[in-house]
């Protein structure tokens, strides 16, 4: 490490100041603290000081997301390499193919499968990690972000997404530490609402659909919670089981698929205290007991009032906004009371929007 330290050193004078690189500076800065805990440390005696800082916070949760990530990716390639088997096509139908083509369409090799998800999420993350260090050094915004984003959306449109976020949701408050607007969700949520074709239906979770347009019988590219919220609990049967969808091995996003992958991630922050067990439990009881008032109260119009609360854990984003964004500690609640307040009434809120609102059946990004 003390040789990384001297590198660093020797090489910063370019990007401060009258640097040649001043224009890299953030970029300079992010792989700086990546490493490094910042230089700078708070002297006065009334503050309170702690080893851990924000940079730590930030790759804690960064480093959290990776098993969630690497399955995505898999589960990625995995759904989309069977729906181009099925078309007869070995060719993604557009620019991922150059790199898809290297290591080939074999949907029976893992590797194929996990390089597969990964020429199509990557140059996700490389755009919106590039754009977002433009603002600041954003480690989880950023990845968080991007694991949210379905296969096929434009770059350009993710630029912009991130931009928005990071902008509207975090810089005109003041930055760091002075947001109450998640800027991940921000920019998913403008993202929803600029540009729905690209950013929801079923034919935007699998990679090659949306260039094809080909959907054989008996396939489908929906996702668990699509298919509840227009036939209920028999649409989601049909295709899936609960260990389906609990172990990931249905179409979504790359972030929230795995069940499984996302509880270690919440591992990882629980251990590390960067999360709180209060937000993620209030959170949970509350999603029940929305979930089961609305079973009770049942309809006879809207299928989504009698999906139960264990079905609902394990569809849609609930379980990877439970861990990784409710938690965020910024625009979080601060005390232990209103943790569990904030996490029962998100539990309530995503329910409601999810069963009362048919045209968005996703409520976890609000």
């Amino acid at each position: 490490m003390k040789i990384i330290r001297n590198y660093l050193n020797n090489v910063k004078p370019n990007f401060v100041g009258e640097g040649k690189y001043t224009t890299w500076f953030p970029l300079f800065d992010a792989i700086e603290n990546l490493v490094f805990s910042y230089g700078k440390k708070t002297k006065n005696p009334i503050h309170v000081r702690d080893a851990v800082d924000i940079q730590k916070v930030m790759v804690t949760v960064w480093l959290a997301t990776f098993p969630a990530m690497f399955f995505g990716m898999y589960n990625l390639g995995a759904n989309s390499l069977e729906y181009l088997e099925s078309i007869g096509q070995q060719n993604t139908g557009d620019w991922h193919h150059y790199f898809v083509n290297m290591v080939g369409y074999d949907a029976n090799s893992f590797i194929a499968k996990l390089w597969f998800g990964a020429c199509y999420f990557l140059p996700i993350y490389f755009v919106v990690f590039t754009v977002g260090i433009a603002w600041e050094p954003p480690f989880f915004s950023t990845v968080l972000f991007s694991l949210s984003c379905p296969p096929d959306i434009p770059l350009w449109q993710a630029a912009m997404g991130i931009s928005f976020g990071l902008v509207i949701g975090k810089e005109i408050f003041g930055g760091t530490g002075k947001n109450f607007l998640n800027p991940a969700l921000t920019g998913r949520a403008f993202l929803y609402f600029a540009y729905p074709a690209q950013i929801s239906g079923d034919k935007v979770w699998v990679a090659g659909i949306s260039d094809y347009n080909i959907i054989p019988e008996g396939y489908s590219g929906a996702t668990a919670l699509g298919m509840a919220a227009e036939s209920g609990m028999a649409g989601i049967t049909n295709s899936y089981t609960w260990m389906d969808a609990f172990l990931g091995n249905i179409p979504g996003s790359v972030g929230e698929t795995s069940i499984i992958a996302i509880l270690i991630g919440m591992v990882i922050l629980l251990m590390t205290k960067v999360a709180s067990y209060r937000i993620i439990l209030g959170t949970f009881i509350g999603m029940i007991l929305m979930s089961s008032i609305l079973n009770i109260v049942g309809s006879e119009t809207n299928q989504m009032f009698y999906i139960p609360w264990y079905w609902h854990a394990v569809i849609g984003s609930f379980a990877f906004g439970l861990v990784f964004m409710a938690t965020e500690p910024v625009s979080g609640s601060g005390t232990n009371t209103g943790r569990w307040i904030y996490g029962i009434v998100i539990g309530v809120t995503v329910i409601l929007i999810r069963v009362i609102n048919p045209a968005f059946p996703e409520g976890m990004m609000v």
